[in-house]
């Protein structure tokens, strides 16, 4: 692959001023244009990654949540959520992640936070509309609050930064059964809510909700599948 060449780090929190809009409108038509998001997504990643190694990480991880996404909505899940925008929201959801890499590949973690808010801005200038960018700024952790925000003094713009439609749900959920970085894992949902309980217990039981709403996915193939190590606490 031929990679691009490397896009500076904005200064600052660069990221949406405003809370991002709800979505209201789907990204694509019908499920014929399932294909080619996938298409455009790939294009999208290797434009704008910095490096080979890091094209290799960032879209993996983004074909394997919509690959954990998939199983779930094979199974019964969300069975009104639009396919189609699942599958573009959770291919693009880590972009931002590329604006993080230095000069030398390197991958700053100290920024990590703030990778959502950075993919929502880039998706944007793409021309890409708030149903795609916030499935970027939407998914990190199982949302954050400007309060969260503020009492933190957390490197984002105050706002809230809540998954609120199905779709948006789906992915920020399939997002918490693989990691990229420990290495290239999954992680069951206990795993998970062990990782969870340091931002304490309301995170906990929010998450519970999901698991509710969407069930647990088939880990042991997907792990299987990807030839992945199955973190199970």
């Amino acid at each position: 692959m031929t990679t691009t060449s490397r896009r500076t780090p904005p200064p600052g929190p660069a990221a949406p001023t405003t809370a991002p809009a709800d979505a209201t409108t789907t990204a694509h038509g019908p499920e014929e244009t399932t294909e080619t998001a996938g298409d455009l997504a790939e294009q999208l990643h290797r434009r704008h990654a910095p490096t080979t190694a890091a094209f290799t990480s960032v879209h993996r991880h983004c074909r394997i949540v919509w690959d954990i996404a998939a199983t779930l909505l094979a199974a019964g899940a969300a069975p009104d959520a639009d396919r189609a925008l699942v599958r573009t929201g959770a291919l693009l959801h880590d972009i931002g992640v590329y604006r993080l890499y230095d000069t030398d590949g390197h991958l700053d973690h100290t920024q990590y936070l703030r990778h959502g808010v950075l993919g929502h801005d880039l998706l944007a200038a793409d021309g890409q509309p708030a149903a795609v960018c916030r499935f970027a700024s939407c998914h990190t952790g199982v949302g954050l609050t400007r309060e969260e925000i503020e009492a933190g003094s957390l490197p984002l713009p105050a706002a809230d930064y809540l998954a609120r439609t199905v779709e948006e749900r789906l992915v920020m959920y399939a997002d918490k059964f693989h990691s990229k970085s420990r290495p290239d894992s999954f992680l069951t949902a206990t795993a998970y809510r062990d990782q969870l309980r340091r931002f304490g217990a309301a995170k906990v039981t929010l998450f519970d909700t999901f698991v509710t709403e969407f069930g647990i996915p088939d880990l042991t193939t997907l792990a299987t599948r990807h030839a992945m190590h199955l973190h199970t606490g």
